[in-house]
């Protein structure tokens, strides 16, 4: 009988379980939703147990739909969002909702923070990035000034992963790609504990530390019977979703790189070396123990896509004849030549965090004409966001000396043909896509199980178990237009971004007045 992984993606808006085979390869999947909280502006919270529910749910629901017997599951592992913090207590469980990621209600103990090494500025040389408020260790501030009782009585916090290995096995700890996120020393494995007691909080409050690989334990009796499970299952630790999806885009040799494109968008590149983030490049650690990863997001990729969708193919979205709108955007682009008739679109919707790391500037299109079409501001779209994405490889490749010469790409846009072609052309490089890109996530971090459980030896032995399923090559043809085009991208931000701060800083003060 065929032996399964199973591996749940926890993200924000809901879990997805999914059965992959050794060989990487999907055998059925399952998604069910659940709330994200907003009780004050900026603050965005999840109920611990509904991750633990829509995991319960979906296993059973998966095992079902897919005939697959719990007998034939080795083991579950866990690939979830990052930055979540739940108070825990040692007896009771979790003591409030989780802070999740999205949630920026600490700016002011981030300021804080930033002021004990005299400014912004220096905490940024010291640090890579200076930090804002959803960042981990100025939320841990925040409960300890404004929820003491809490923060008094947790025995240590965890994450998103962390506490679903504490629902699974019974163990409080924390992944390393989890811990990198809010201060793990990356050479040596550890805690930066100087760095946390040097900003006020208490460092027996932090859990111990697992690799991705590593077993946590096995499933509890309660657990077993809530998934539908054998008792005794295995439970690998697995990792945080961007270093999951890394392996899963098979991009995991030495200063390899991949891109995903879904509503945002990231490079990643993965290194034996311990670079320090700058330029809004993070360093934080690989699913793979013995490298770390290079992560640049950018706040809107797909999203810019839907919003012209909405904005733009109403009725065609409407239309019942027209199962999807975004093939029939990919058939349009192709209509229009590289360059979109010299118009630029900037795709920073919400603010950007890379390449340029501005919470004001906006998503703009320059040179809008007459003879402009729809279908010339939908291919501009799909070329901002390929200028965006270049602009980090040109940091990546000059600042930290990675060419990363053949990009991978996951995410549901790796589905869209001509944007591969443009992203090609764009960025001067070989494009390549896997199959079930929208996977990527849950079928790295079975992989990264798998070599937990001792069935490949190593993270290079996973580079010929990824498929590639398409190649695209760039058209030189249209170099000289794309490079032209893309200086003057760059440019656009350097010449509006005094623009843009003073009409969001009024716009912002205008809403909350």
């Amino acid at each position: 009988m065929a032996k399964y992984i199973l591996a749940h993606d926890v993200g924000t808006g809901g879990n997805k379980a999914v059965l992959v085979d050794l060989k990487g390869r999907v055998r059925g999947k399952t998604f069910e939703p659940y709330e994200v909280y907003y009780p004050q502006p900026g603050w965005a919270e999840q109920e611990p147990e509904d991750w633990w529910r829509a995991v319960a749910l979906t296993t059973r629901r998966l095992l079902q739909e897919t005939g697959v017997s719990p007998q034939d599951v080795l083991c579950l592992t866990f690939s979830t969002q990052m930055l979540g913090i739940v108070p825990m207590d040692a007896k009771t469980g979790p003591l409030r909702r989780a802070i999740i990621w999205l949630d920026s209600r600490a700016t002011k103990q981030a300021r804080a923070m930033m002021r004990k090494f005299i400014n912004a500025r220096i905490f940024a040389l010291i640090a890579g990035a200076p930090l804002g408020g959803k960042d981990g260790m100025p939320k841990l501030l925040w409960l300890k000034e404004e929820e003491p009782e809490i923060y008094n009585r947790m025995c240590c916090f965890l994450d998103v992963g962390g506490y679903l290995l504490y629902r699974t096995t019974g163990r409080m700890v924390m992944e390393w790609t989890g811990a990198s996120v809010f201060g793990l020393d990356l050479k040596k494995k550890t805690w930066l504990t100087s760095i946390f007691r040097y900003v006020g909080l208490d460092t027996r409050k932090l859990p111990p530390l697992v690799r991705s690989i590593d077993q946590v334990g096995t499933l509890l009796p309660k657990a077993a019977r809530d998934c539908g499970l054998l008792e005794g299952t295995p439970v690998v630790a697995g990792a945080g979703d961007a270093p999951s999806a890394a392996v899963g885009s098979g991009a995991v040799g030495e200063g390899e790189g991949h891109v995903y494109l879904g509503t945002s968008a990231w490079v990643g590149v993965v290194t034996e070396r311990t670079p320090t983030g700058r330029h809004g490049v993070a360093a934080i650690h690989s699913a793979d123990p013995t490298k770390a990863f290079l992560f640049a997001e950018s706040e809107t990729a797909g999203a810019c896509l839907k919003w012209i969708a909405d904005e733009f193919y109403r009725a065609e979205k409407a239309d019942p004849n027209i199962p999807n709108v975004y093939a029939l955007m990919d058939e349009e682009v192709r209509k229009i030549p590289p360059g979109s008739g010299y118009l630029i679109f900037t795709p920073w919707m919400y603010g950007e965090r890379a390449p340029i790391d501005d919470t004001y500037v906006r998503s703009t299109f320059v040179n809008l004409s007459a003879d402009h079409t729809r279908e010339h501001l939908l291919r501009a779209v799909y070329e901002g966001v390929a200028y965006n994405l270049r602009w980090i490889l040109d940091i990546v490749e000059k600042k930290f000396h990675f060419p990363v010469p053949t990009l991978r790409v996951i995410g549901g846009g790796a589905l869209g043909a001509p944007w591969m072609q443009i992203l090609a052309d764009v960025t001067h490089r070989r494009v390549e896509t896997v199959a079930e890109p929208r996977e990527a996530g849950a079928v790295g971090v079975a992989l990264v199980a798998a070599v937990g459980l001792g069935l490949y030896p190593d993270f290079e032995s996973l580079k010929q178990v990824v498929r590639v399923e398409r190649a695209f090559e760039p058209n030189e043809a249209n170099a000289q237009t794309y490079d032209f085009l893309f200086q003057l991208y760059k440019e656009v931000y350097a010449r509006l971004k005094g623009v843009y701060r003073r009409l969001n800083k009024e716009r912002s003060q205008r809403v909350q007045g």
